[in-house]
């Protein structure tokens, strides 16, 4: 007998199947909050794990959203670079505003209003990955072609580069 989904992670399984994807959202007992914790919770390697991250465009005000493998961290100058305009990751109160969710439980889809999407393209290496699903409780698991499917995300580079050698 399978447990009723809380709200947050209804709302993004309605989102799934708006889309015509039957993933299913799964709410585990242990956190999902982080890369490292989600990566543990479903047994998997943290650059499986999508993690959203909500940055906030210092001249437009808009919110962005980077879908990140787990193993990177998000290189700002880039993001500005393919943005047009620097960026910062945003706050607690502007990531709910803007997606629906609190920070930790941030999925793909299902958000409060449409923003420009940025996929890294390391997730794009995967057969399969995982995205949290509207709480820190929360995942499902997808491949990366149902990411770019539902997210209609443009794909880039976004972890550091690697410094030079001498």
């Amino acid at each position: 007998m399978s447990r009723e989904l809380s709200a947050s992670a209804r709302r993004v399984q309605d989102a799934l199947h708006e889309f015509g994807l039957m993933l299913e959202v799964v709410e585990l007992p242990a956190s999902t909050r982080t890369s490292a914790e989600a990566a543990l919770a479903v047994g998997c390697a943290v650059g499986q794990i999508a993690k959203s991250l909500v940055f906030r465009g210092d001249q437009s005000g808009k919110a962005v959203l980077v879908i990140a493998s787990g193993a990177h961290r998000v290189d700002e100058a880039r993001l500005a670079s393919t943005l047009g305009e620097p960026a910062m990751k945003a706050d607690a109160e502007f990531v709910r505003r803007h997606t629906g969710f609190a920070i930790g439980g941030v999925p793909p889809v299902g958000h409060a209003e449409p923003m420009r999407i940025f996929i890294d393209e390391a997730l794009l290496q995967h057969d399969e990955i995982w995205a949290a699903a509207g709480t820190p409780h929360a995942v499902f698991r997808l491949s990366p072609a149902d990411l770019l499917r539902m997210t209609a995300g443009e794909v880039i580079a976004i972890a550091p580069s690697d410094p030079p050698s001498t």
